[in-house]
């Protein structure tokens, strides 16, 4: 794995870190090769329990496609009659949104600074964000005569709305953290300097809890939104079945009863 992207393992918790600072953590090919590996071995591990992506530097989480790499590939496509540059869609994009949000273990998203286009849609395949109260968000894609992708077109308007959704894509503009709040993009807003700190403190409670039950949650939350009520029950009984016959629900069980904290397995 490049060292544009940072992966570690500790006590179940996977912290992947984009790390190209210096370009804003913006994704040239290497940076998506890269975080596109690193979200599929958090999501396929069955010893991390959950996952926490982040960014190293103050000024930004990630500002999506790195547009001077860009250019240049776009030009050589041009010279050579390919469509290779926009594959990367379907190449990285895609694989890395379905591993986060797809996971069945909970995602946490530390923004750091300015998350725009790509970086947005990352930041929304997480299923909680803590945002730092300098950072901000924007759809971009319009200002480079380009439609969302990165999973923004499903997620945004499940989060704000599909009228505010349409508002944010067309009419881009910076949305700072307390606005991200207001609209639900952000889920909890903290002091930059306390950032790093509270994610992997949100992150570890989660690794430490009860791992099935959790990703029934994530399952049943993404199929109530595109299902009818009757399907939707049947998913939960489906579901509860499932978290009711882990060792994590007898060892919760038991703790109560026990009056006791319980140590969950993840199982």
């Amino acid at each position: 794995m490049a060292d544009t992207v940072l992966y570690e393992v500790s006590d179940g918790l996977a912290t992947i870190t984009l790390n190209r600072p210096e370009a804003m953590n913006a994704l040239n090919v290497t940076t998506k090769v890269a975080l596109r590996e690193a979200a599929e071995e958090a999501a396929r591990d069955t010893a991390v329990r959950a996952i926490l992506l982040t960014a190293a530097g103050d000024r930004a989480f990630c500002v999506g496609q790195d547009l001077k790499e860009h250019i240049g590939l776009l030009a050589q496509d041009r010279e050579t009659g390919s469509e290779q540059t926009m594959s990367t869609v379907g190449e990285h994009y895609n694989p890395i949104v379905r591993a986060l949000a797809g996971a069945a273990k909970p995602v946490v998203a530390a923004v750091n600074g300015v998350a725009a286009g790509a970086g947005f849609g990352f930041a929304l395949a997480a299923d909680y964000r803590i945002v730092a109260d300098t950072a901000s968000f924007n759809s971009s894609f319009v200002g480079v005569a380009l439609t969302g992708d990165s999973g923004i077109s499903w997620t945004l308007p499940r989060v704000v709305g599909p009228s505010r959704a349409q508002d944010l894509l067309l009419f881009p503009r910076s949305i700072g953290a307390q606005d991200a709040l207001e609209l639900g993009i952000a889920n909890r807003v903290v002091p930059a300097a306390e950032l790093r700190a509270e994610a992997e403190k949100v992150a570890r409670k989660l690794a430490s809890g009860p791992t099935v039950a959790y990703a029934a949650i994530k399952e049943a939350v993404a199929f109530g939104l595109t299902h009818s009520l009757e399907e939707t029950l049947h998913k939960e009984d489906e579901l509860q079945t499932r978290a009711g016959q882990s060792e994590d629900h007898l060892i919760a069980v038991q703790a109560f009863v026990n009056k006791e904290k319980p140590k969950y397995l993840g199982r």
